[in-house]
């Protein structure tokens, strides 16, 4: 597949690890020492095996459906200026049916945290949230893309109407979703449905929306980035775990900041 031939042409090997936005915060959940549960559909064979005992590993709880289509993989090349270019390919995870989901896989969970990507099958994302919302736990969303934003924008005030929590966006999302460039607008309109609204603004840090009050969040700056792959998932994670644990929003924001340098 184009994959495959991609990575024949390239100069190093591949790293493989478990990927994708959600299981990014997962897995940087545990790394901070939090519990944490990676619902999702992969295939039954060795690639399937290896994503499964690899969030072993990692101390994520995997809670997998299997199928026989291949496992998805995505393919992140990064240029010398630490952006990413990514080949996808969704395999048994674009298989995950509405029906499949209960509310047992969210069992004790204190936050579910959804990626914007699933907006792309509205039936399976309503009924992620239903579970959840069920379950008790608050939800947390991140929009993820604003092509993914910009092709869903009347689900997206339906159901952050109805259902979410947590609201993390960054500008290009944010502009997708309320349409002001304006970074204040944005940010009012984010939370005007929500508890917590986050608007990411990149190497200017971020800022953080709870109750008509506004935290700036500094970021971490130091050596120039070498890859951004996840590094918004990663903050997701810090914020999160910050949050469970009941710290005050500016440190949860230090926290996602640190994890996602």
């Amino acid at each position: 597949d184009f994959i495959e031939q991609t990575l024949q042409q390239a100069k190093s090997k591949a790293k493989m690890v478990p990927g994708g936005s959600a299981c990014n915060t997962a897995v940087g959940v545990a790394k901070l020492g939090g519990k944490s549960r990676f619902v999702g559909k992969c295939g039954s064979g060795q690639m399937g095996d290896l994503f499964e005992n690899d969030l072993k590993t990692q101390n994520v709880q995997p809670a997998l459906f299997r199928s026989d289509s291949p496992t998805g993989r995505v393919l992140s090349i990064i240029t010398p200026d630490a952006q990413r270019s990514m080949l996808t390919y969704l395999g048994a995870s674009s298989e995950t049916q509405p029906g499949e989901i209960s509310e047992q896989f969210f069992k004790n969970a204190a936050i579910v945290h959804i990626e914007g990507y699933l907006l792309f099958n509205p039936d399976l994302i309503l009924a992620v949230m239903k579970a959840a919302r069920a379950s008790g736990a608050k939800i947390s969303l991140d929009l993820a893309s604003y092509t993914v934003v910009e092709e869903s924008v009347t689900l997206l005030q339906s159901i952050i109407t109805d259902y979410v929590d947590i609201l993390m966006a960054n500008e290009d999302e944010a502009l997708a979703y309320t349409g002001h460039r304006d970074e204040a607008r944005a940010l009012e309109h984010l939370a005007d449905s929500v508890n917590i609204a986050i608007l990411k603004v990149g190497e200017r840090g971020s800022y953080v929306a709870q109750g008509g009050e506004v935290t700036a969040i500094k970021a971490k700056l130091g050596k120039p980035a070498v890859d951004t792959t996840g590094a918004g998932d990663l903050w997701a994670s810090g914020f999160l775990y910050g949050l469970v644990n009941g710290y005050s929003i500016e440190k949860c924001g230090e926290i996602g900041s640190a994890c996602g340098y």
